[in-house]
């Protein structure tokens, strides 16, 4: 599939009934896990979106685009629950085919209005009751043997909010990858943090068994982070690049991932040329495109919506386990920056509205009612 049409179709998003879907988390949202010319993908769901689905085939209007897709099924571990009571579908959920996906701890310190990052609803699942506040090791080995017998999971990725303590999440997640593994031997597991003060907890969590990390630093340029990410802006880009760094060592190159996302007030070439800098470090970068109605966290809360259709995201792509085992080859890494030009084209063909920098210094900071 070509480049501009993934990208196009992440923009615009599809019309089609998606079984597997987020409304809302720490992730992607308002989208649809589909399995689109082969390839795992999560897709905004629009019912305005020039795309349908007919047949099993993708149409733009009334041409079709030759394109086989399929949503992906509900997954049968989602009928269960755990020992304690609690359904799994609030333990983890499937996305794409075959990845299990988990938000270990789903609060997050700086979610407070003054630090929280402008596009993230880590925390409003919780409120909505569709999650738990903390997953146990146990609860998460128990959904992930279940997930993989009954639906062919063949991979996991674990994310956290960020904690309190220096090891800014680590800690939790070393646990959580060791129980899985105990109860899946052989299954990978990526995770994502943010840089622990001390980073000797990316040995930890490579010893743990994780094969993967995610470090997501969201944006290169400072002055973005600063208005989109005020938390994580206290961590500087450089400590983001120092752990990028050890976590190579650790895991090796394109093992380690962080999320790039356009739409913010970046510079476009300069954003292109940050994703070849990572690339050469070993970094695999997760482009992401932002539309204009995200940019107003009052009117589309957390909606990440990844371009690609997210198809070079760890955790959204199922193919033969690539996110989670770190298989983005020189190859597939290229294309993370050929993602990013495809971005900047439809920019420029006016399909992303882009975002002034006066507009983003003012937008709106309210929280929506819980």
């Amino acid at each position: 599939m070509h480049v501009g049409t993934r990208v196009d179709v992440a923009i615009r998003g599809v019309r089609v009934e998606a079984p597997v879907r987020r409304a809302g988390g720490a992730g992607p949202s308002d989208d649809g896990h589909l399995i689109l010319d082969g390839m795992g993908a999560a897709v905004p769901l629009d019912p305005r979106s020039p795309y349908s689905v007919r047949d099993g085939r993708l149409w733009l209007g009334e041409t079709d685009t030759g394109l086989p897709v399929t949503p992906v099924r509900r997954p049968r571990f989602y009928d269960l629950t755990t020992a304690d009571g609690v359904p799994y579908e609030k333990i983890a959920k499937l996305h794409g085919a075959g990845v299990l996906a988990t938000t270990v701890v789903q609060t997050c310190v700086r979610y407070a209005e003054s630090d929280r990052c402008r596009f993230c609803a880590v925390e409003e699942s919780l409120y909505a009751g569709a999650t738990v506040a903390a997953k146990t090791p146990a609860q998460l080995a128990e959904v992930a043997e279940a997930a993989v017998r009954l639906d062919g999971v063949t991979q996991m990725v674990m994310t956290t909010g960020t904690t309190n303590g220096p090891d800014r999440g680590a800690r939790v997640l070393a646990r959580s990858v060791r129980a899985v593994l105990a109860a899946v031997p052989g299954l990978p597991v990526q995770v994502q943090c943010e840089p622990p003060e001390d980073l000797a907890w990316l040995g930890e969590l490579r010893a743990a068994g994780a094969a993967a990390i995610g470090i997501h630093v969201e944006s290169l340029d400072e002055e973005v982070r600063r208005r989109w990410t005020p938390g994580k802006a206290a961590v500087p880009v450089a400590r983001y690049e120092e752990a990028w760094a050890e976590a190579v060592r650790v895991f090796g190159r394109n093992r380690v991932s962080t999320y790039l996302l356009a739409g913010l007030g970046e510079d476009p070439d300069e954003l292109v040329d940050g994703a070849a800098r990572l690339i050469r470090m070993g970094v695999y970068p997760v482009r992401g495109a932002v539309p204009a109605d995200a940019r107003h966290p009052g009117r589309a809360r957390g909606r990440r919506a990844g371009a690609a259709a997210r198809a070079g995201a760890p955790g959204h792509r199922a193919r033969r386990g690539a996110a989670a085992r770190g298989g983005h080859d020189r190859r597939r890494a290229g294309g993370g920056v050929r993602g990013l030009r495809g971005v900047q084209r439809a920019r420029r063909g006016g399909r992303v509205s882009r975002c002034p920098r006066s507009t983003c210094r003012s937008s709106p900071d309210r929280r929506p009612a819980r």
